[in-house]
């Protein structure tokens, strides 16, 4: 029902005021400017293939000379390496197979820590904080005081905390 009363209202008058629209004058377009005889494209190409006898005269006094650099410029500076340089010193703990990539590390540079040796120390010092002090991880893993100190302080090995529920009525998950 509602498609016929929009019809109507769409098609009412519709003949008039086509011939209204179709009647109105048209806008004039505006005037064009008037072109050169001879575009500036035009002009320029004929310069372009003339010959400037002052610059070819320039150009013959030019005289290039070329090498070819030498090979070892062209692999740059010698990087030293860095387990020359570093003293290293062997793991304390690993884990256990290769299933995880870490078995082909056998040892970290002085000052550095691998990620399970981390855990360990951040694991040990959390059940022990007494006996793993700052100064016996540093001493332990070859670490400076200052950075087994942070280390300490600020990095915490994962923890779970349960909260108990606050009344009976709510259930709680048991082991099965």
């Amino acid at each position: 029902m509602g498609s016929r009363v929009t019809r109507l209202i769409r098609n009412f008058n519709l003949e008039n005021r086509a011939q209204r629209e179709i009647s109105k004058t048209k806008p004039t377009a505006a005037p064009r400017h008037p072109a050169s005889s001879r575009s500036p494209r035009e002009e320029l190409a004929g310069e372009i293939h003339l010959k400037n006898d002052p610059l070819l005269s320039m150009l013959k006094d030019v005289y290039v000379e070329s090498k070819d650099p030498d090979p070892q410029a062209e692999a740059g500076p010698e990087v030293k390496k860095v387990e020359e340089e570093t003293p290293r010193r062997a793991l304390k703990y690993s884990l256990p197979g290769d299933h995880y990539g870490f078995c082909d590390v056998t040892d970290v540079p002085k000052g550095k820590l691998s990620l399970v040796e981390a855990l360990t120390a951040l694991n040990n010092h959390k059940r022990l904080p007494k006996t793993w002090t700052p100064e016996k991880l540093a001493q332990e893993y070859s670490l400076d005081p200052k950075d087994a100190k942070a280390l300490t302080e600020f990095f915490f090995p994962f923890d779970i905390k349960i909260i108990p529920p606050k009344t009976e009525e709510t259930q709680q998950i048991k082991d099965s």
